[in-house]
């Protein structure tokens, strides 16, 4: 079993981040890459390493076979933080009004290679964005939406938050939600 490190990215890492991302959508979800969703995937710089209120942490298995980047070192999970609010569409509007940009933390792309799964990896790399957005201090809130489809999505983020709104049917007359996206608020701290 290797080590795991969780650190902040940098552009070197970007290329391996984007592999575990793209490999996300397209294997967990199920949806493929879709670039009104998927768009900071592919420009990882601009949208989570060189916005200062923002940032992307990877975990590193550290003496893993078949390692990509580092020497003996392999990219394993991601989460990132930004502070854009849902939008509304195609989120609800009240959704939009309570987590608003510039207030919000928003925690995206927690995601780990199947192989790596049942670490503890995922909540390790909640509590560091946690930790970055009490730092920032100008966050209020932290939001994060997910897909209940996905195996143990639901249940994970229920043990670290509250649901806000659960979209079990698609909305009406509002092209492009997902059926069933759940939000959640998670406290600044636990």
């Amino acid at each position: 079993m290797p080590a795991y490190r969780i650190r902040t990215a940098t552009p070197e890492d970007a290329d391996a981040a984007r592999a575990v991302m793209l490999d996300t959508v397209y294997h967990d979800f199920g949806s493929g890459y879709v670039p009104r969703w998927h768009g900071d995937i592919i420009d990882i710089e601009a949208a989570y390493l060189t916005p200062v209120r923002h940032t992307l942490l990877v975990a590193v298995a550290e003496g893993a076979e078949g390692a990509e980047g580092m020497e003996g070192a392999e990219v394993v999970a991601t989460a990132a933080l930004d502070s854009r609010g849902p939008a509304h569409p195609p989120n609800p509007r009240w959704l939009a009004e309570r987590y608003p940009s510039g207030e919000t933390a928003h925690l995206r792309r927690v995601y780990v290679r199947p192989d790596h799964r049942r670490q503890g990896l995922a909540r390790a790399l909640v509590r560091e964005l946690l930790e970055f957005a009490v730092a920032d201090g100008g966050y209020r809130s932290v939001y994060l939406h997910t897909d209940p489809a996905v195996t143990g999505a639901e249940p994970f983020w229920r043990s670290l938050g509250k649901v806000v709104c659960d979209e079990r049917e698609p909305a009406e007359g509002v092209p492009g939600v997902p059926a069933g996206t759940v939000h959640f608020e998670i406290p600044m701290t636990w």
